[in-house]
């Protein structure tokens, strides 16, 4: 289930508590790298911390700062009084807390497993646009067929290129800070995949030092599936001409288009799940999974997108990137579970597509930046091969009539989904992070806050936000939540929206909301975010077989935790976009990228619901940002008089 270098040992736990605390926290598996090979990727690694539990009464105690913009007076007094009885001496929070401190002490992370769980493989909605996130990478300059292949095959070869440097280790440590942060993440991206389930999926890694490890791609052109082999003689990986010779010839057997299979991997979780168990009793079918799943990646070469004008080629791009632009576009093209699916398509249109359970965007972002680098820097074409190499070996399914019927069926629901998600892709190009940072703030805190000004713009009121907080700098983290939404924040908006207020004032409540944003940040990646903490809390009370805690009924909990905004920064070097769908029906996911003179945006959300138009927020944020550059201009300008 697990990848490269990673031992897989069972902990032997003993416990001092009660008997049924004792049933509540079950050994998990301890899942780290036993030793390096020829790199220094992992000398960090036994050395980072654990990620700490919080003290009770300081989350309690951020948690109701976090609520306050949000409820009015009376809810807060009735929030603040489930707070205090939640925390009391001898109370259900203290007996919950010793639990989370006991699985801590016995676990290498006491959230992780949990996460994982809870946040991807229980999660029963299809993973496109919901859960997968796609990265739009920069428009190629290849107008034809042989151009998108020629990609392709550079594509692949920057992949095995990076693949060299995690399978030998020799990857450079990442550091946040100049701390060294868990490296654990990049074992996992490259020939995993995710598996349904009819009530919880799993997901399995096959490591480049295990038993009979993978040696193949599996590339999808016209809803066909092909093993291509991209090492020979061993372990020498094929060249880019050698690729680039093996992907024409799956072109040209793979004209016609056939039974769009992958479309089921959007589905339902628990639909694909039943449909995954019946097709696996089939051995052909059964042989094709493991293919797919052993694989090292998903190569997708899509054969047509929408003819749209140059102005809607960016939301197109990132419409195919995210689900495929429907049944009779490229959604039958994918293999949704599958861990990394990089799409390369006509007219310089390209990027990725990531099931997120196994990992962050940061891996992700490091990946497609060492690849996009590696093609950049391809200067030689391709050359032709004189040497026999074997044909890729094309996958085709047994179909019963049931599972026929299916991919009908998946076609209506995924047309219905496609239909129902608003998406915007859009360069702001006033500024960058560089007019930011020299007005010394923090790029991140000043895009969050204008996110902040341009939802109030519309609604009148701030809402519960999510940012994304990685807790890579203890071991086997994932992430916390950073409330982007504060008292400072919310406190500008309504000086924003008072006539009476001076630009100093502005300045001055702009620059402290910015900074309250970044003490938020530095708190969540310290591991004191209150989320995961009251997440962990919940789950405990759940094992225990307690009744969930009113605290986590209350009103207060479910708006604060009702993320209307769901937002990541994802700053790669490359001019690169990440995009996904919103987490709540009537909330949008924005996603940016802050480049030095101009700033990536992606904003989606539902059409089904009449109160959210990602057009509509994305012209308030760029009116926004506009209005927080002027402030600080104007600031300046009375500075020097």
């Amino acid at each position: 289930m697990f990848s490269t270098a990673i031992g897989l040992s069972r902990q032997v736990v003993k416990y001092t508590m009660s008997n049924t605390m004792k049933q509540a926290i079950k050994p998990t598996a301890c899942l780290m790298p036993l030793k390096a090979k020829t790199g220094r990727m992992f000398i960090h690694q036994r050395h980072l911390p654990k990620l700490p539990v919080p003290p009770l009464q300081q989350t309690l105690y951020r948690y109701l700062l976090s609520v306050k913009p949000l409820l009015s007076d009376f809810d807060f007094d009735t929030t603040k009084k489930l707070v205090d009885d939640f925390g009391r001496p001898g109370g259900i929070g203290e007996k919950l807390q010793m639990g989370l401190i006991e699985r801590s002490k016995k676990l290498d992370n006491w959230l992780s497993q949990w996460w994982l769980d809870h946040a991807y493989l229980n999660f029963r909605e299809p993973v496109i646009i919901n859960s997968s996130p796609a990265v739009i990478f920069p428009q190629q300059s290849y107008t034809d067929l042989d151009g998108q292949l020629k990609f392709a095959a550079s594509v692949v070869a920057g992949i095995l290129d990076f693949k060299v440097m995690v399978d030998n280790q020799s990857l450079p440590v990442d550091k946040l800070g100049g701390s060294p942060l868990c490296m654990y993440q990049y074992y996992k991206i490259l020939s995993s995949c995710r598996i349904p389930g009819s009530r919880k999926d799993s997901i399995v890694t096959h490591p480049a030092d295990g038993p009979d490890p993978p040696k193949h791609i599996v590339v999808a052109h016209n809803y066909k599936f092909f093993s291509l082999e991209v090492y020979k003689d061993g372990w020498t990986p094929l060249t880019r001409s050698e690729i680039y010779q093996q992907l024409c010839d799956i072109v040209n057997r793979s004209q016609e288009t056939s039974a769009p299979v992958g479309i089921l991997t959007a589905e339902n979780r628990n639909t694909w799940g039943k449909i995954y168990n019946q097709m696996n009793k089939d051995r052909t079918n059964r042989a094709i999974f493991s293919e797919i799943q052993r694989s090292i990646f998903v190569l997708c070469l899509d054969e047509k997108i929408s003819s749209l004008p140059k102005e809607e080629f960016d939301n197109e791009v990132g419409r195919q990137l995210l689900h495929g632009g429907g049944s009779e576009l490229n959604s039958g093209n994918r293999w949704a579970d599958k861990t990394l699916q990089f799409i390369v398509g006509p007219n310089g249109a390209c990027g990725l597509q990531y099931e997120h359970a196994p990992a962050e965007g940061p891996p992700i972002a490091t990946l497609l930046d060492h690849t996009l680098t590696y093609c950049d820097n391809v200067c030689e074409d391709v050359a032709p091969v004189d040497n026999q190499l074997t044909p890729a070996k094309r996958l085709k399914f047994n179909l019963t009539p049931d599972v026929k019927e299916s991919i009908e069926n998946a076609k209506i629901s995924i047309d219905s989904m496609i239909e129902d998600l608003e998406l915007q892709i859009f360069k702001f190009k006033l500024f960058g992070k560089d007019f930011v940072k020299a007005n010394k703030l923090s790029p991140d805190g000043f895009i969050q806050v204008a996110l902040q000004l341009a939802y109030f713009k519309i609604y009148g009121e701030s809402c519960a936000t999510y940012e994304s907080a990685s807790l890579r700098r203890y071991q086997l983290g994932r992430t916390d939540t950073i409330r982007s939404c504060s008292t400072d924040s919310d406190l500008f908006l309504r000086a924003m929206a008072d006539s009476d207020k001076s630009n100093s004032e502005l300045v001055r409540l702009m620059r402290q909301a910015v900074e309250s944003h970044k003490e938020y940040t530095n708190m969540a990646v310290f591991g004191d975010g209150i989320d995961r903490h009251l997440l962990g809390l919940k789950l405990m009370a759940i094992e225990l077989g307690w009744n969930v805690p009113d605290l986590m009924m209350d009103t207060a909990y479910n708006i604060s935790t009702h993320f209307k905004l769901s937002t990541s920064q994802v700053p790669a070097k490359t001019d690169s976009t990440l995009t996904f769908g919103p987490v709540v029906p009537d909330g949008f996911g924005v996603c940016y990228n802050p480049k030095s003179k101009h700033i990536n945006f992606a904003v989606s959300a539902f059409n089904s619901s009449p109160s959210t138009s990602s057009m509509t927020l994305s012209l308030k944020l760029t009116e926004s940002l506009a209005e927080m550059q002027n402030i600080l201009v104007r600031g300046s300008m009375s500075a020097k008089l």
